[in-house]
């Protein structure tokens, strides 16, 4: 599947993603939703209003743990 990746369609992606599951890491917006720089679109959404938090955590890539920022749509 060929998804659109200029920075309106990733945001609404995200914005999607999150308003759905709450949260998000680093690691599944790029994977699951092709956005390759998250913390660049997730500030674009805080810019327009949107109260996201970060918040550091370690993940298990299936090749190691890694360190990745996880965001939390606040309500």
């Amino acid at each position: 599947m060929n998804l659109p990746t200029n920075s309106q369609c990733q945001k609404q992606r995200l914005m999607a993603y999150l308003q759905q599951h709450g949260r998000i890491t680093t690691l599944e917006a790029r994977t699951n939703l092709d956005v390759f720089h998250p913390a660049a679109r997730i500030q674009e959404l805080k810019e327009q209003g949107y109260n996201i938090i970060t918040i550091r955590r370690m993940v298990n890539s299936g090749l190691g743990e890694h360190k990745v920022a996880e965001y939390v749509l606040m309500t």
